[in-house]
């Protein structure tokens, strides 16, 4: 299951997981068109796939959604968990609305807690599964005007270690990839142009070389992983 799969990054990764011969349910919140374009791009790609509506932030529409998944697929499970879904809402913190830093907070930390606590018990008794975060530069190195994002994506970060350490012996692992500035619809109000100047490999990086580090991670090559975040920014941080 890929959070947020209907656009830029988890677009990307949902045709990955897809082309790897996962059944992959895409998730999505508000754009089902775009949501149906995803199913279709994995379907062209051989695979299969089912689109899930939920808002991330909202712990009930989580276990209703996932528990009416549950009975009408008797016997399967969710052995890999992509938590791609993000907002951003950017401001300077002495500017910044309650509403901004709560939003923000919900959709990006906080879903991490209710989407993988239900999940994780059946992986655990599976003994097999892979628990993947989609974090950013800006919960490492903290970026001004997102303080909101930045503290959100360094709870994941922190969440991510230590989720890690303690399921580890049941062959579950937990990781987590930082993308820069990755061309997304998430990033077309940035000023590219400028932003570039800063990356040693002087350009955005595309959707597809984060979700190929995604797939990496969410097959039996990475089974020795556990806890690790991975840059994928260009050179821009390490």
């Amino acid at each position: 299951m890929v959070t947020g799969g209907s656009r830029g990054i988890g677009r990307a990764v949902c045709i990955k997981l897809a082309e790897m011969g996962f059944s992959v349910l895409i998730n999505y919140h508000t754009n089902r068109q775009e949501a149906d374009i995803t199913l279709q791009l994995v379907q062209e790609k051989g695979g299969q796939g089912e689109i899930l509506k939920f808002d991330v932030s909202s712990q009930d529409e989580i276990e209703q959604a996932l528990g009416q998944w549950k009975m009408t697929h008797d016997g399967d499970y969710i052995q890999v968990l992509v938590n791609n879904a993000g907002i951003r809402h950017d401001a300077l913190v002495m500017w910044m609305k309650n509403e901004e830093w709560h939003d923000v907070i919900n959709t990006n930390l906080n879903s991490f807690l209710y989407v993988t606590r239900f999940l994780l018990k059946e992986m655990l008794l599976k003994k097999m599964g892979r628990i993947i975060n989609v974090v950013s530069l800006s919960g490492l190195k903290g970026l001004p005007g997102q303080a909101n994002y930045s503290a959100a994506k360094a709870g994941v970060i922190g969440a991510t270690k230590a989720l890690a350490q303690e399921i580890a012996k049941k062959n579950v692992t937990v990781n987590a990839v930082a993308p820069g500035f990755i061309k997304t619809d998430m990033t077309k109000d940035l000023d590219e142009h400028q932003l570039k100047a800063l990356i040693p490999m002087g350009r955005f990086g595309k959707p597809e070389e984060v979700a190929a580090i995604v797939g990496f991670l969410a097959s039996s090559e990475a089974s020795y992983i556990t806890g690790a975040v991975i840059n994928v920014n260009g050179g821009l941080y390490t």
